[in-house]
């Protein structure tokens, strides 16, 4: 298999008139998918050269799913402009590409007038009448590689610059191949996606479904601030499977919406994104005790997720391990002297190798050089890994424990200390729902946050008497929900700002 192109088209044959994807605003069965895509690249290779970026200034929907197809029939790759995105933002991830053209609405033709001119925009309203030109199609298949790009999705950077992690076709096949396979998911599956379209959780629910012939169900965004409309919607489609950030699932536990209702369809529920709160997990459990729960791991440079961990109902956890590598991909941890660790609780960072891995940054040669690296543990040939900034340890059975980021990781008081671990130590405090901890270097003071009902005097007295005086922070604020980043992960730059309000 070539591209991403086959699963649709396997699907299609096998089962034409089945329900492949539905939004709010209708739905499209394979044949229509599959028709509607090769219309959009019919129309694309008028105006993009095979292995370019074709950008897609659109929200998430069936449409938008049309056009990742159309850009890979005409030979391309997708970024996702989010629209949602400041436009000084977009501004730089256009200029990253380097596009001349964007595909685009007419609902988002003024944002798109913003980036490019009007000459340049190329409207889905209009590239769905194309007529297919099934002989440029089939010229531009003989020429594709696997090793091809298939989208990028732009990241923080640690510089503050988003950087575009570029993706391939390979990439992706070998991993939904045995992301399905694993975990048992078929052409009887109905997948409600809840992510954003330029978050790599997406490509999960995508390709998913489209590999195995299963339904996709894209959940509109604004019902993530509106959790008895969300269970509503998740229980109308009947949706089996959920791959959602941690955040997401939190929402729904926070505001205690499973007592509301039960989706009884969900056999399967998997989270990633940032550590799943033991007590949010239990809940989830108690209302759906015969799903499978799955734990997964895995920056968006090594597509996706790299290790996974089924979820023990028995919830015998001081924390949920970061599981064990997906096959095909090796997952290790170095020390600070790039020397293999293999002891149990002795902190490394997350290190992984294999076809998993993203082709780099897209028209970013220093920051690719500088974190897609030769291994340090084979200097016969070239051997690129990826190190992920994460820190691991191997617990007693072998699997890998996330123990937090690099950057988490801070000196306060002369002490060495995981933001992480004050956090745990929150969230075992009797109606704290979710806490996080952030640290001021300037001023050489951490501070506190947490959603729930516990009052704050039982939160400092519970971290006084569990924990050093110098992990302590020194203050505490109670608030009514996080502010959430565009991944789904807690806006920690956002709660720092709010200290100076």
């Amino acid at each position: 298999m070539k591209t991403v192109l086959e699963y649709l088209e396997n699907s299609t044959n096998k089962n034409s008139e089945k329900i492949a994807v539905i939004d709010e605003n209708g739905k499209y069965t394979y044949k229509e998918l599959a028709n509607l895509s090769k219309k959009i690249g019919s129309g694309l290779t008028k105006y993009f050269a095979p292995r370019n970026p074709v950008p897609v200034l659109m929200e998430k929907g069936k449409d938008t799913l049309a056009c990742f197809f159309g850009a890979v029939y005409a030979g391309c790759f997708y970024v996702l402009l989010n629209p949602d995105l400041p436009k000084v933002r977009l501004e730089h991830i256009v200029n990253v590409l380097g596009a001349k053209n964007i595909v685009t609405d007419k609902a988002h033709e003024e944002k798109a007038l913003e980036l490019i001119n009007k000459e340049n925009i190329l409207y889905i309203e209009d590239l769905r009448n194309t007529e297919i030109d099934e002989e440029k199609i089939k010229e531009i298949r003989e020429g594709v590689l696997d090793l091809d790009p298939l989208y990028a999705n732009f990241t923080s950077g640690s510089t503050g610059v988003p950087k575009g992690v570029l993706v391939g076709n390979r990439s992706v096949i070998d991993f939904i191949d045995n992301f399905t396979e694993i975990f048992n998911i078929t052409e009887n599956d109905i997948i409600g996606n809840q992510a954003p379209f330029d978050f790599d959780v997406s490509v999960k629910d995508i390709y998913s479904s489209i590999a195995k012939g299963a339904t996709l169900v894209i959940i509109p965004k604004r019902l993530f601030s509106l959790p008895a409309e969300l269970l509503d919607y998740i229980c109308n489609n009947k949706v089996t499977t959920l791959i959602w950030a941690v955040s997401a699932l939190c929402l729904i536990t926070t505001f205690h919406a499973l007592d509301y209702k039960t989706p009884e369809t969900v056999n399967k529920v998997m989270f990633s994104g940032e550590v799943m709160p033991i007590k949010h997990l239990k809940q989830w459990i108690e209302h759906l005790p015969n799903a499978m729960f799955v734990n997964l791991y895995g920056p968006t440079e090594i597509t996706c997720n790299c290790t996974y961990h089924i979820v023990d109902k028995n919830l015998n956890y001081e924390k949920i391990p970061a599981g064990k590598p997906f096959p095909n991909e090796q997952v290790f941890l170095l020390d600070e002297n790039d020397k293999l660790v293999t002891n149990e609780n002795v902190t490394g960072e997350i290190c992984v190798k294999g076809t998993c891995l993203a082709l780099g940054y897209f028209n970013n040669k220093e920051q690719t050089s500088s974190n897609f690296v030769q291994n340090p543990l084979n200097d016969k040939y070239i051997d690129l890994i990826y190190k992920t900034g994460d820190l691991g340890a191997y617990n007693k059975d072998g699997e890998i424990v996330f123990m937090g980021r690099k950057d988490f990781q801070i000196k306060h008081m002369g002490h060495r200390i995981e933001l992480e671990e004050i956090e745990r130590a929150m969230e075992k405090v009797e109606g704290v729902e979710r806490g996080c901890c952030i640290f001021n270097e300037q001023k050489g003071k951490l501070y506190g946050f947490y959603v729930g009902n516990s009052q704050k005097e039982d939160v400092i007295k519970y971290l006084r008497d569990n924990l050093p005086v110098f992990m302590v922070p020194n203050k505490i604020t109670q608030i009514e929900k996080f502010p959430i980043t565009k991944n789904g992960k807690i806006d920690r730059k956002e709660l720092a700002l709010s200290l100076k309000k």
